[in-house]
C-alpha cells in the first residue's frame, strides 16, 4: 500500500523546509537551472494570482518527494502556474518517483491541467503533450570570446553589421554604456510601456495592460534569490536609455523574457547590440546559457548557438470536465497552429495583425 500523502496548499504557505527542499530536488533533477521552476517564480505569482497552488507530495516517514505548482479554475481546469508568461513549466520531483499524472491531478481535484512551455524530461506530463517546440539558447559556457568566434564563422556580416551599428550609435546619440543589472525601477516602467507600445503596434494582445502581469514583473524585479533573481539589463547612449530587457537569472541560467527598445533608435538595432552586450556580461558573471524562449524571430536565428524543447498540451482525467474543456480549446489551439506552421498563411495573419494594430493607435494631433 502507498505511504504517498498530498497535500495542496497556497504557495505563501510553504515553509522554509519546503523552500529548501524544492531547491535541492530541482538541483539533484540534472536539468538547466530555470528561474521559473524555482519557488520564488510560484510564490510570486501566488501574490498576484488568488488560485495558484502547490502540491506537495511525501512519501515515506515525513519525507518530501516533489512539488507541483498549478493555477486552478473553475470547473477543476488547471493551468501551469503563471501560464501565458512562463516560458519553462512542471513538477518538481525526486527523480524515479512512481507517480502517475491522473494520480496528481485527483489529488489537486483537477479535472485537466494546461501547459505551453513544458520542460524537457517532464515523463509525467510529456506524454500528453499535443506538440514540441523549439526555444532557443545562447551558449555562453566556454566564454563569451568563443561564443562571438563561432558568431563570427557562422554570420560574418551580421556580427560585422552589428558592431558597426553600436559604433555609429556612439557617433550620432552619444556614449553608449551597458548595464546588466539596473536597479532603477524608472527603467522598468519605460521599458513596460516600450514593450506595451510594440505589441499594439504589430497587433498582438498587450500583456501589460494585465494588472496581474505588470505586478508580477514588478514583485519579480525585487526579487534577489540564488535560483530565480529578477535582472534589468539597459544599453544607454548619452545616459538615455534606447533599449532594455527585463528577465529571470539563476546562477548559470538567463531566462529572457521581456526585451523591447526605443523605436526612435530602430536604424541602430539597440536590440541586437543589446543581446551581445547581454551575452558578454552574462558570461562575465557566471551564466552559462542564455534562453531567448519558443517563438520563430530573426533575432534569434541570428544569435542562437542551439535549441532546447518545450511542450504545448493538456494532461487530463476521463470526465466532463475534460471533455468540456477539449471542446473550449483545442480547435482553436489547432487551427492557431495550422496557421503558424503555414509560412503563407503566417505571413499573411501577420500583415493583418500589423494592421490591425496601426488601426488601434492613437491618431497624433
Amino acid at each position: 500500500m502507498s505511504s504517498r500523502r498530498i497535500r495542496v496548499v497556497r504557495p505563501g504557505d510553504l515553509g522554509a523546509g519546503d523552500i529548501e527542499t524544492w531547491r535541492e530536488l530541482r538541483a539533484e533533477s540534472g536539468a538547466p537551472a530555470q528561474p521559473f521552476m524555482e519557488p520564488e517564480f510560484a510564490l510570486a505569482v501566488g501574490r498576484v494570482r488568488p488560485h495558484a497552488r502547490v502540491a506537495v507530495i511525501g512519501e515515506g516517514a515525513g519525507g518530501t518527494a516533489g512539488f507541483f505548482p498549478f493555477e486552478r479554475g473553475r470547473l477543476g481546469h488547471g493551468r501551469a502556474v503563471g501560464l501565458g508568461v512562463s516560458d519553462v513549466q512542471g513538477a518538481v520531483l525526486r527523480p524515479g518517483l512512481p507517480l502517475g499524472a491522473k494520480e496528481l491531478l485527483r489529488a489537486c481535484s483537477l479535472s485537466t491541467w494546461e501547459f505551453d512551455n513544458l520542460e524537457e524530461r517532464q515523463g509525467l506530463f510529456e506524454p500528453d503533450a499535443a506538440r514540441s517546440h523549439a526555444s532557443y539558447v545562447i551558449d555562453v559556457g566556454h566564454g563569451y570570446e568563443a561564443y562571438e568566434k563561432a558568431l563570427r564563422a557562422r554570420s560574418p556580416k551580421f556580427l560585422r553589421t552589428t558592431l558597426a551599428k553600436e559604433r555609429k550609435l556612439g557617433r550620432e546619440a552619444g556614449e553608449v554604456r551597458f548595464v546588466l543589472d539596473e536597479r532603477d525601477p524608472a527603467v522598468l516602467r519605460t521599458l513596460m510601456e516600450w514593450k506595451s507600445a510594440q505589441y499594439r503596434r504589430t497587433g498582438r494582445r498587450d500583456r501589460f495592460a494585465k494588472k496581474w502581469i505588470r505586478g508580477l514583473g514588478e514583485f519579480l524585479f525585487h526579487t534577489r534569490a540564488p535560483g530565480c533573481s529578477g535582472l534589468l539589463s539597459v544599453l544607454y547612449a548619452d545616459d538615455r536609455p534606447v533599449a532594455a530587457h527585463f528577465g529571470l537569472r539563476s546562477r548559470t541560467v538567463l531566462s529572457c523574457w521581456f526585451p523591447a527598445y526605443d523605436p526612435s533608435f530602430a536604424k541602430f538595432s539597440p536590440g541586437l547590440v543589446l543581446h551581445l552586450r547581454m551575452a558578454r556580461a552574462a558570461a562575465g558573471d557566471g551564466v552559462g546559457m542564455l534562453d531567448m524562449g519558443r517563438g520563430a524571430a530573426a533575432y534569434k536565428d541570428a544569435l542562437k548557438t542551439g535549441e532546447l524543447r518545450v511542450y504545448e498540451g493538456t494532461s487530463a482525467r476521463p470526465g466532463a470536465g475534460a471533455a468540456l474543456h477539449w471542446l473550449g480549446r483545442e480547435p482553436s489551439r489547432r487551427a492557431h497552429n495550422l496557421v503558424r506552421t503555414r509560412p503563407r498563411l503566417a505571413g499573411l495573419a501577420q500583415r493583418g495583425l500589423e494592421r490591425a494594430g496601426r488601426l488601434r493607435e492613437p491618431k497624433r494631433p
